[in-house]
């Protein structure tokens, strides 16, 4: 599913919702959990899932191609935990 078909599934099930104002709901609550995960904020949406940054140390991998050993730097990244309402159904094919 894209950001376009949020826009779309909005604008179909909210009688008159404007597209250009599902578009501009959207990037504003995007651009909110950016800003929120930006500064060390764990986000959660209730029945679907938290987002927070985790930070990953730095190691040393081979190289794939060659062998050579290469140095991979700390880094963050983002880990999204399912909610248990979002997780079971997943879990049973529904």
């Amino acid at each position: 599913m894209l950001k376009k078909d949020i826009i779309n599934y909005l604008v179909d099930n909210i009688p008159y919702l404007m597209k250009q104002d599902a578009s501009r709901a959207v990037n504003i609550i995007i651009t909110t959990l950016i800003e929120g995960l930006k500064n060390g904020q764990r986000v959660e949406i209730r029945g679907f899932g938290s987002l927070s940054v985790r930070e990953r140390r730095a190691k040393s991998v081979p190289n794939p191609k060659t062998g050579e050993m290469m140095h991979i730097p700390a880094r963050k990244s983002i880990h999204f935990t399912m909610s248990k309402s979002l997780k079971e159904p997943l879990i049973k094919g529904n």
